[in-house]
């Protein structure tokens, strides 16, 4: 089998700083041990996500200069407007600045305190916009999704019986809508099967209770869906996300992801009585339904990038992207979550570090030494971002203790991808010298954006 190669050619460069060990200590220090707090500049590989950091196409530029600026009915509104018709076939399209907007208009319309909204896992503005209004933001992962050594082809699922079990503690009134995450991104990035779709469908329908997809890496999971569920592996990109939508009430959309774009998002509905809703408080909150926080530009650029996302080559290289890292990991064997996943590696931080204690936040530790060693800003997703406390005030970790290397789409090429995995094998040699952190300062919400860490010991 011939290499995997990019399938475009880069046509403009950026300059990466390259920094000592010593620069990285003091900016590490400055930004309190947070990486979020780094300036850009002083990461060689940022890899903090994925969402809005890509690089956009030649068709995509193009499209820019077309922008209609007009503040109503633009033509720029309509090209937009067309392609999410296309992918989800919902009637109702709203476009929002980006997709925790587009979750903001959601709960806010639709949500009352004490709501409880099924998921297969919630990202980490899903569950606070979820908890701003008072709703509990409940997670069903599949038990595959806890183990995070073990290969299975969706581990991204729902636990069916799990949401069953739901419904009937809390009765349908208090659920007003459940929820799907493709990919599951807090699980490891893993795919949902267009079969575990239909089933959580069938039970939601059984009690008359919406389903809202949040959509933002839906072409990543109908790659999946072609590779790894039978029946598919002849059907287009296209047609997958066509019949998953199909059997959506609702979706909400990070056009940061596969959408392509730097930029801008959307929520799509069915209901026109939820459609009232949510364009009235969007005129409040964005802008005039045909803009929605966006400048023309930025619809033109969402509506080619929403369609080159489903180019069946272009995932094949994104994919193979991923896989590379994780099989030469695994032959350093160093743990992670298996297999890859759609847009980023996760290291699992609690095998890496059994020496520190879960609400030692044993990823923050990882995360810091990757900087440290080679200038590479990766993210925490442990029980630092999904930790919770109990009714007492005590905190509770995580279930489990992920660092995400996420993979800006079009951006980086194998040489850094080699570079990445030279700095990753580093951190894994020296794992015993990681100690631990605690937060010294913090929000209560969204606390792993801005707080303060200190090391421990």
């Amino acid at each position: 089998m011939r290499t995997i190669i990019e399938p475009f050619r880069i046509k403009m460069t950026e300059p990466l700083k390259i920094t000592t060990a010593e620069h990285r200590q003091r900016a590490l220090e400055a930004a309190h041990h947070n990486v979020f707090l780094l300036a850009a500049e002083d990461c060689c590989i940022d890899l903090l996500t994925d969402s809005g950091t890509g690089a956009m196409s030649a068709q995509q530029w193009a499209a820019m200069m077309l922008g209609d600026e007009s503040y109503a009915g633009s033509r720029s509104w309509k090209k937009f407007e067309a392609a999410v018709h296309e992918i989800t076939g919902i009637e109702y399209v709203f476009p929002t600045h980006q997709g925790r907007a587009a979750e903001g208009i959601l709960a806010e319309c639709i949500l009352s305190p004490g709501d409880v909204i099924p998921n297969n896992s919630h990202f980490d503005t899903t569950r606070a916009n979820i908890e701003y209004v008072g709703g509990i933001a409940l997670n069903l992962p599949c038990a595959e999704a806890f183990e995070t050594g073990v290969p299975a082809p969706f581990k991204g699922n729902m636990d069916v019986e799990a949401l069953r079990r739901a419904i009937a503690e809390h009765g349908k009134e208090k659920i007003p809508f459940a929820m799907i995450t493709v990919t599951n991104n807090t699980g490891g990035g893993q795919p949902v099967s267009m079969a575990n779709i239909r089933e959580v469908k069938a039970v939601l329908e059984e009690h008359d209770i919406p389903l809202i997809i949040d959509a933002c890496r839906y072409a990543e999971n109908a790659y999946f869906i072609r590779q790894r569920e039978a029946g598919y592996e002849n059907s287009s990109l296209l047609e997958i996300v066509q019949e998953m939508f199909s059997l959506a009430d609702g979706a909400t959309m990070s056009c940061k992801k596969d959408g392509l774009a730097n930029i801008g998002g959307f929520l799509v509905c069915r209901n026109s009585e939820w459609a009232g809703r949510f364009r009235n408080l969007l005129i409040l909150r964005e802008g005039f339904p045909t803009y929605g926080g966006l400048a023309g530009r930025d619809l033109e650029a969402i509506a080619v990038g929403l369609m080159e996302a489903l180019d069946y080559d272009y995932q094949v290289y994104r994919h193979a992207t991923v896989e590379y890292m994780v099989e030469r990991l695994v032959k350093l064997d160093i743990p992670m979550v298996q297999p890859a996943g759609g847009h980023a590696v996760f290291l699992d931080a609690r095998k890496m570090l059994p020496h520190v204690p879960q609400l030692e936040y044993p990823g923050i530790g990882v995360v810091n030494a990757l900087y440290l060693e080679g200038g590479v800003r990766a993210v925490e997703l442990g029980s630092v971002m999904f930790g919770h406390f109990d009714d007492e005030g005590r905190e509770q970790p995580s279930p489990l203790e992920l660092v995400r290397l996420a993979f800006p789409r079009r951006v980086y090429t194998q040489s850094h991808f080699d570079y990445l995995i030279e700095v990753i094998e580093e951190v894994w040699r020296n794992r015993d010298a990681i100690g631990g952190h605690r937060i010294v300062a913090g929000p209560k919400l969204l606390r792993h954006f801005t707080c303060h860490f200190e090391q421990m010991g």
